[in-house]
């Protein structure tokens, strides 16, 4: 890492000509991928990502650059060129400080592990989902594995590490028959070493990917109607992040793009739905000890009873909406200038069984588990499929279904959930936008919506 004294000098050649604001990135990330396929391994790779950007922000303006040199003239010369960007008077510079203190509780790091006990897992459980049944035409285990080492500092005395470390597994199963194919997948990850495969239980998840993608491979498809559903916990959450949460970003919100802007204090949601975003949750796949900007995450309220309290809010937005940072920047890497991002978003435990959003049902969908789909941000309209779903009948979860999506707009849903259940899980997925891809947990407990509209090519 680059001495105290020589980052300052980068950041006050960054702000010598007007810029008011002047922040140096450092990143080294070393990332391996293994995947294995029915029980042959056939994909293999390590990669680095090492170096460094700049950013200046005059007003609301922002110029970016990086390199792979990170030596002390490189940086300076970088620094030096985008001020050039500005033409005014020379800004400040305050003395760095001294960083947070934290912790990571990282028991197996990567190079404590060979490549032969990754490998004899990951033949292990593919082999076992492709064995599982004559149907299960392929099975595959991936494993991901990263390490993370950055160095934020800025011209405000900012000067924060962090070191994260990122696991993830995912399962797959591609079942056949004379009546097409269907697959089914899990992901689990987590901020943690090597040892959270210890918490797993790889067999039942394999099981559960087989089982699951037979029993949706016969199923009938659904017919277009409006009904009420229930969306399952955990990855269900996938809606309420991608329709509701990216218009919650300070990077929407401040342009006047999103339909919560101005909203604050106004019900947008049914008072049973609660929401929050949350970036401290210890080893949470979408956790950090800081964000991109150096600032502490926090534990931030979205929506309280169904009335908007807060947005996901980074420095320069938060000029814009004249709000202060609330630990929301995030980045996928130094090629990547920080914005507002979600971290772990989701809809708070209600006080309703699970057993009682089914009981109380008397025809519905239960869609399981959510699989790809579309948002427009600015509006919030959405589109989802659902990889497993299954009628419900007469307060039971019936036959299984497949072919159903979900369609609606963010806001119109929430004032359409009527019970929310107490089981809250966290599920792990990647989140693009424009600063990039990174790991985020949506979730949910189970949450039951009425007069939604449901998608299929039933007759």
């Amino acid at each position: 890492m680059i001495r105290k004294d020589k980052i300052t000098k980068i950041l006050e050649a960054g702000v010598q000509t007007g810029a008011d604001f002047a922040e140096l990135f450092l990143e080294n990330t070393i990332s391996n991928a293994m995947r294995g396929m029915s029980g042959e391994i056939d994909q293999v790779s390590t990669n680095e990502t090492f170096g460094a950007g700049i950013r200046l922000i005059s007003g609301i303006d922002e110029v970016y650059g990086y390199t792979n040199d990170v030596s002390y003239e490189s940086l300076l010369k970088l620094a030096t060129d985008l001020s050039k960007s500005f033409n005014g008077k020379p800004g400040t510079v305050l003395p760095l400080g001294n960083e947070r203190p934290y912790t990571v509780n990282v028991k197996r790091r990567m190079a404590d592990v060979s490549n032969d006990e990754r490998k004899e897992i990951i033949q292990r459980i593919s082999k076992r989902i492709k064995d599982f049944d004559s149907k299960i035409v392929q099975g595959v285990m991936s494993l991901l594995e990263s390490e993370q080492v950055v160095l934020i500092a800025n011209n405000r005395g900012v000067y924060q590490t962090d070191f994260r470390p990122y696991i993830r597994v995912s399962l797959s199963a591609v079942a056949k028959d004379e009546t097409g194919m269907q697959d089914s997948y899990e992901g689990p990850g987590a901020r943690a070493g090597f040892e959270f495969l210890e918490t797993l239980d790889l067999e039942a998840i394999a099981d559960e990917v087989s089982e699951a993608a037979i029993r949706i491979l016969g199923a009938e498809k659904i017919k277009p109607q409006i009904m009420t559903v229930v969306l399952n916990n955990g990855f269900g959450g996938v809606i309420f992040h991608e329709a509701c949460g990216h218009p919650l970003e300070a990077s929407s919100v401040s342009k006047g793009l999103s339909p919560f802007a101005g909203k604050i204090g106004e019900a947008v949601a049914s008072e049973v739905v609660s929401a929050y975003d949350d970036g401290t949750i210890e080893g949470a796949w979408g956790g950090m000890n800081t964000d991109d900007e150096g600032n502490a995450p926090q534990k931030n309220l979205l929506i309280e009873n169904g009335i908007l309290k807060g947005y996901l809010i980074d420095y320069r937005n938060g000029k814009r909406m004249n709000m202060e940072p609330n630990g929301s920047s995030r980045r996928q890497s130094y090629k990547y200038s920080p914005t507002s991002r979600m971290n772990s978003t989701y809809i708070a435990a209600g006080k309703s069984k699970f057993e009682d959003l089914i009981k109380n049902t008397e025809y519905g969908l239960f869609a399981k588990k959510l699989g790809g789909g579309s948002v427009n941000p600015a509006t919030g309209e959405f589109n989802f499929a659902v990889m497993e779903g299954y009628y419900i009948r007469d307060g039971k979860i019936a036959e299984p279904v497949k072919g159903a999506m979900l369609i609606g707009q963010g806001g119109e849903i929430l004032k359409h959930v009527d019970m929310v259940a107490d089981n809250l899980t966290l599920s792990q997925g990647m989140c693009g936008a424009a600063s990039g891809s990174i790991p985020v947990d949506v979730g949910q407990p189970a949450i039951r919506v009425r007069d939604m509209t449901v998608g299929g090519g039933g007759q």
